[in-house]
Formats: structure tokens, C-alpha cells, sequence
């Protein structure tokens, strides 16, 4: 078989039986794609560690971040896992790939009152009655609110907020389905929109059906709208004009923890399968610790 095809293949089982999220398989898709573009569509039991290692260090050469090249060797170790398990290759060469370090960075956060003062204002701007900015406002405030991964938040449909307990239903990756708490200030931004604006932005088009949150032609809204919204609002409060949706999740579990909340109560609310992914969170309410220390304590 040739590697091509044994891309295809294992793609199609890592989205259809494995269930990895989208993005994953495609990136992955783009990962192994390269690696047939640099090594010729030879067939798959003539691959050996040297055309991996070749591929790797090409990867290197051009700078691409140590967490991408570490995707990439996960993605070539995926593949030829899966085709020794499927007994297409008799050894596996991806066994003596080293792996690059990942450098792991601390997540950007915005504090609790830059992210209060930025969502009071949003409010204010939003009780004159705007669709348009009544639905940003949910959209904000259910992100930081429920810490919400943007794709979550745009899946959502009408059915999955349960205004009562003020829980929201989720898919996550790899189709898992949580149910996140929410808070007050949420609770009212939803509760305006829903009221106020959906109507108006559903009446716009003709594709609105069951989704939670429209664009501003009524259709479902989407992840770069959401993104182009954090950039502009919540950019500002954060200190960075790169700063997107995610931004609003670490600093939702950031301020959790430094309010005292459990770890792995975090994790479930985040959705995390490892409590490792969720305790990164903890070094960020660290350095702020220290620093909080270093700036107060006289003997510091």
C-alpha cells in the first residue's frame, strides 16, 4: 500500500471510529501530507527512520514552534501504529523518532477586574437595545461565564441552555457531552438576548433553525465572527490584539482556582480528559501569587 492511500485510511478511521474532533484529523491531514510531499508516495513498508528523520528536520529548519513539530511526529507515529495494529508493515520505524520538547507557555489571562469593567460596559451598551450588541454581550459573558471552548459555544442550540439551573449542554472534543454551570451576570445577558434579539436577528434570514446564537444574517453564528468579537473587545483588557476566544477559558479557570475552586472540579467544567491539560492553570495562580508576594511583602 502505498503511504498515501495508508493516509486515507487511517484519517477516515481516526474521524469515523476514533472520533478525534475536526480540526485534528486536519491537521494531521496537513501534517502527513507533507511528509508524502517530501519523501515521494513510496510505499509504506519502505519507509524507514531516516525519511522520518529527514521530514523532521526539515520541519526544524524552516521554524515551525516545537508544539507543531511535536504534532507532526504524533501524527507520524499515529499512522504507523495504526498500520502495524491493521498488519500492513511489520516494524515500525516511528519507534526510534525522537520527539521534540514541547515548551510549554503559560496561558494568556486578563484580570477578574479588567474582564468585569470591559463586560459592565458591554451591558451598559447592550440595555439600549441593540440585537447585535445584546447577543455579543451573551456571547462574551457565556464564554468566560461557563469557560466554554468557542466551537462549543457556537454548536449550541436553543434546547442545550437550561435557564432553571442555569446549566448549558456542550459537545467537546471527540463528541464527549458535558453540563456547565453558569453564573448570574451570564444568566441576564442570555436572558436579554433571547428575549430581545434573537427574534430580531432570526428574522433577518431563513437559516436560523434551532441555533443558539445567529450572525447578523440570521444564520448560525461562526468561529471566526466570535473571534473577530474577542479581538476587539476583550483584546484590549488582555493586552494583546492576538488574543482570542481561549483567552476568555484561562482566564475563567484561572479565576476559579484562585477563588479557591477544586481542580478537578475545574477539569470538569473545562472538559480536560487529563488533569495535567487543567493543571496548568494552577502555574498561572502561582506566578500571580509570587508575584503578589514580591510587590507586598517587606522582605520579599
Amino acid at each position: 500500500m502505498l503511504i498515501s492511500a495508508a493516509i486515507d485510511a487511517y484519517l477516515a478511521d481516526l474521524e469515523s471510529v476514533r472520533r478525534l474532533a475536526p480540526a485534528t484529523v486536519r491537521a494531521y491531514r496537513s501534517d502527513l501530507d507533507d511528509l508524502t510531499a517530501t519523501i515521494g508516495d513510496v510505499p509504506l513498508a519502505e519507509v524507514d527512520v531516516e525519511h522520518l528523520r529527514e521530514w523532521s528536520w526539515g520541519a526544524a529548519q524552516h521554524g515551525l514552534a516545537r508544539s507543531t513539530l511535536a504534532r507532526r511526529t504524533a501524527a507520524v507515529r499515529g499512522l504507523f501504529r495504526w498500520a502495524r495494529e491493521e498488519g500492513l508493515i511489520e516494524s515500525d520505524p516511528t519507534l526510534r523518532l525522537t520527539s521534540p520538547k514541547r515548551g510549554r507557555t503559560l496561558p494568556q489571562v486578563a484580570s477578574a477586574d479588567a474582564l468585569r469593567g470591559v463586560l459592565e460596559a458591554l451591558a451598559d451598551r447592550a440595555a439600549e437595545g441593540d440585537p447585535v450588541i445584546l447577543r455579543d454581550s451573551a456571547v462574551l459573558e457565556l464564554l468566560y461565564g461557563a469557560g466554554v471552548r468557542v466551537s462549543e459555544l457556537c454548536g449550541l442550540d436553543l434546547d442545550d441552555v437550561d435557564p432553571d439551573r442555569r446549566t448549558v449542554r456542550v459537545l467537546g472534543k471527540g463528541s464527549k457531552e458535558r453540563v456547565v454551570p453558569y453564573g448570574g451576570a451570564a444568566a441576564r445577558a442570555l436572558d436579554g438576548y433571547l428575549v430581545r434579539a434573537r427574534p430580531a436577528l432570526a428574522a433577518r434570514g431563513e437559516d436560523a433553525g434551532a441555533a443558539l446564537f445567529l450572525g447578523t444574517r440570521g444564520r448560525r453564528l461562526g468561529v471566526r465572527s466570535v473571534y473577530d468579537l474577542v479581538t476587539r473587545i476583550i483584546g484590549p483588557a488582555v493586552g494583546s490584539a492576538a488574543v482570542g476566544p481561549h483567552a476568555l477559558r484561562h482566564s475563567a479557570a484561572t479565576h476559579l482556582l484562585d477563588g479557591g475552586a477544586d481542580l478537578r472540579a475545574v477539569q470538569e467544567i473545562l472538559g480536560h480528559a487529563s488533569l495535567g491539560t487543567t493543571q496548568i492553570y494552577t502555574h498561572v495562580s502561582s506566578e500571580r501569587l509570587k508575584e503578589s508576594y514580591r510587590l507586598a511583602h517587606p522582605r520579599a
